[in-house]
């Protein structure tokens, strides 16, 4: 499976584009621009599995270095701060790994869910 399976490429690019620059990874707001806030629980399974590389059934933090080139060949790779500012995010053990059915889906919920409603208020009239 691809990620292009679930996401659509001009929304993959879009995000890749805005985190070229060093250390300008933002992991809500490339959620937010790759569609990620837009999918189902079974399309965010289907992206963790392609992040979860070496199929352990966790991400860790090497894999997470790699997360931008996982949705583009072309991307950079997240420097440690960037890759530690996520795993910090999601990593609710202290393991410096993440795992689907633990903190990842209470993170996507708390991220993704929350911006599919901030997306909904602010396009709702009044």
């Amino acid at each position: 499976m691809q990620i292009t399976d679930v996401l659509g490429a001009g929304d993959i690019n879009s995000a890749i584009s805005e985190c070229k620059a060093p250390d300008s990874f933002d992991f809500k707001k490339f959620f937010g621009t790759c569609g990620l806030t837009k999918k189902s629980i079974e399309d965010l399974r289907k992206v963790f599995a392609i992040l979860d590389q070496d199929g352990s059934g966790c991400i860790d933090k090497t894999e997470l270095k790699l997360f931008l080139q996982y949705f583009s060949t072309d991307a950079r790779v997240l420097s440690d701060s960037e890759a530690q500012s996520m795993l910090s995010a999601a990593d609710n053990n202290g393991d410096g790994k993440i795992g689907f059915e633990g903190k990842f889906n209470t993170f996507f919920k708390q991220n993704i869910w929350a911006m599919r409603e901030k997306l909904r208020s602010e396009t709702t009239v009044l």
